[in-house]
């Protein structure tokens, strides 16, 4: 099995099919060889849609966690309830940090996603998903290359130094256009913040529209200098 220990680039390389761009041949390679000790790590917003759908194909009771920081939007929430109707058999948890909004609160003071969003972020996302991936081997995100400068050299299986890990991304070589024309062909549910210019979903007090649509990820700390949460 890989594991962070004894990774190396694996040799098998992934067909490119017109189809589906080399994302399920990654996903059926990924669970035939980490099998329950790999976990999808989904935002559920248009990419995760994506993803839970293909994952379901491969894996129906595939293990699925959402990183829960308790101020995500509402629209959101409701995303998620879709999804567990739609895909009784997956396996969807949430996942959320050990320190409560008020908890937080007292030791580090009000907003503090307003004051330090870097450590807004590492206490209610990277902490938690480092203890959800202490029990496996891997991981699955949504990343894609034309989503940033800084992304567009991930590949389909990485080492993830971060969470001494495995990242594996099926859709890097997906466009926002395919990604789309996927979700209305399968008529899947999706986040209808979507409809109303938020190309990228994360928590309520930290996401604004996009205001390039050059840039999907503008709408993301706005005016801050910050562009990732740091799970990437």
């Amino acid at each position: 099995m890989l594991t962070y220990q004894n990774w190396k680039h694996p040799s098998c390389s992934f067909q490119i099919d017109e189809t589906y761009k080399g994302a399920l041949n990654v996903l059926e390679w990924s669970y035939e060889h980490y099998r329950n000790d790999i976990v999808y790590a989904c935002s559920f917003g248009i990419e995760g849609i994506v993803l839970v759908d293909l994952i379901a194909k491969v894996k129906p009771s595939a293990k699925i966690i959402f990183l829960d920081t308790d101020v995500h939007f509402k629209e959101t929430y409701e995303t998620i309830e879709k999804v567990r109707t739609k895909y009784p058999d997956l396996n969807i948890t949430s996942k959320k940090s050990a320190l409560t909004l008020d908890e937080q609160t007292l030791k580090y003071g009000e907003k503090l996603w307003e004051t330090d969003p870097n450590q807004c972020c590492r206490l209610r996302k990277l902490i938690p998903l480092e203890e959800a991936l202490s029990k496996g081997h891997a991981w699955i995100s949504g990343l894609r290359r034309e989503q940033s400068e800084s992304r567009k050299y991930v590949n389909f299986i990485n080492k993830d130094e971060k969470f001494k890990s495995i990242k594996i991304c099926p859709l890097i070589h997906w466009t926002w256009k395919e990604v789309w024309r996927y979700v209305h062909k399968h008529q899947l549910p999706y986040n209808t913040l979507h409809d109303k210019g938020y190309p990228s979903i994360g928590c309520s007090h930290c996401t604004a529209p996009a205001y390039n649509m050059d840039d999907l990820r503008s709408g993301r700390w706005k005016g801050s200098g910050k562009t990732e949460c740091g799970l990437h």
